[in-house]
């Protein structure tokens, strides 16, 4: 089965439109909600709307993260540039405006992206419009998911969930909260669910907002979990403990939520170079690419080596988003595409600002600003040693227990 890289030709028309969304509206307040961190940009209900309208119309997905369920096929076996693609287009578009304010859009939480993936039929219509962030990094267990310490106990007919989870983007404007957490430690990965938590359950508790380095227009929350009662229907998926799988219900989220994040950094990175050709070009500074680099001068050769870099990073994103479209299994290209984007967009975003001067340390620019924001999306959804290591995982055919 061929895999064409290129963009497919109904999804053009859709990267225009928000493109010019991202310049029109999202680049004109960037930097106002950088300076204004925790307040909640309001022109935002705007774009779900428009968003929303669309995919009523039929022409879009709507504001809602997307996911494949495991046990889709597809109908005809004809090749596909379904809702994986068009999201990873959409999210680069929106994060070449600003990577914060795409992860402030209501109802594009990462927990939206975990309900389409993992939710059964029943689910999914409930829970059709609740804006839902994700939480699963806890004190002390930072990448290791597997570790979470998080419970949730059985009674009558509902669980109980007792713990503290950390860095929860969205986490306090949001609907509902995924929480990851375990229902039995003995058992290890394969007893760890995905909880639907809705705002207002007795016994949760946002404890505060953090302060970060970038993506400042997305709040990023410390909720606590003490004996809070949630309806055993809103455990999703199958409540069943199967060992034989182990991690992999909970993990497939993760197989959908990392192209994106790649694609966050892909469109941060495609700012910087955007801005920084033109800053270069202004100086007098020739970008030929027909001639060998170590023939032009140190700046051009500097901006064509990081092109490069990001042109791999953007076809690996594609990869691993037309593999989810196909029902095909693209553990090890999510990781890939995430650990090379992650590190490319740090590299180019730090790079244009070297390039740039004066200019790409000033605030009267925004290169700074991509540069800061940049660094999160080589973190968040696995750290960049992380995802190598799954790489590794699958390239040698081992399991976590044998390579850790």
């Amino acid at each position: 089965m061929a895999i064409n890289l290129e963009d497919p030709k109904k999804l053009k028309p859709l990267r225009e439109q928000i493109h010019q969304v991202a310049m029109n509206m999202l680049r004109p307040i960037s930097r106002k909600y950088d300076k204004a961190e925790h307040e909640y940009p309001t022109e935002l209900d705007m774009l779900a709307a428009m968003a929303d309208g669309l995919a009523e119309s039929g022409q879009g997905e709507g504001a809602g993260a997307t996911g494949v369920r495991r046990d889709s096929k597809p109908d005809d076996g004809t090749v596909k540039n379904g809702a994986n693609m068009s999201s990873v287009i959409s999210v680069s578009e929106m994060c070449w405006g600003d990577v914060g304010l795409t992860l402030a859009m209501p109802r594009q939480g990462l927990g939206n992206s975990a309900i389409a993936s993992v939710a059964n039929d029943e689910q999914h219509e409930r829970f059709d419009g609740v804006w839902a962030s994700m939480a699963i990094t806890e004190p002390g267990t930072g990448s290791d998911s597997a570790n979470i310490k998080t419970t949730a106990t059985l009674d009558g007919d509902h669980y109980v969930l007792n713990g503290e989870k950390i860095f929860v983007t969205s986490g306090d404007r949001s609907d509902a909260v995924v929480v990851w957490a375990t229902l039995d430690k003995e058992l290890g990965k394969a007893a760890i669910k995905s909880f639907v938590v809705e705002k207002g359950t007795p016994g949760m508790k946002v404890e505060r907002l953090e302060h970060k380095l970038g993506i400042k227009a997305s709040d990023t929350a410390t909720i606590t979990f003490t004996d809070c009662r949630v309806p055993a229907e809103n455990l999703l998926g199958s409540p069943e403990i199967n060992v034989k799988e182990g991690f992999a219900g909970a993990m497939a989220t993760f197989d959908n939520t990392r192209p994106l994040v790649a694609s966050m950094a892909v469109g941060c990175a495609r700012a910087a170079l955007d801005y920084t050709r033109d800053l270069l070009q202004q100086a007098g500074v020739e970008i030929d690419y027909d001639r060998p680099a170590h023939l032009q001068s140190a700046a051009a050769a500097k901006f064509i080596q990081l092109e490069s870099d990001y042109e791999g990073a953007y076809l690996l994103m594609l990869q691993a988003a037309w593999m989810a479209d196909n029902r095909q299994p693209n553990s090890k290209e999510a990781s890939m595409a995430k650990a090379k984007a992650g590190r490319m967009g740090s590299d180019v975003t730090l790079s244009c600002v070297e390039l740039a001067g004066t200019i790409g340390y000033s605030e009267g620019e925004l290169l700074e600003k991509w540069a800061r924001d940049s660094k999160i999306l080589d973190i968040f959804e696995g750290t960049q040693q992380i995802q190598q290591l799954i790489v590794a995982r699958r390239v040698l055919g081992l399991t976590s227990a044998e390579l850790k």
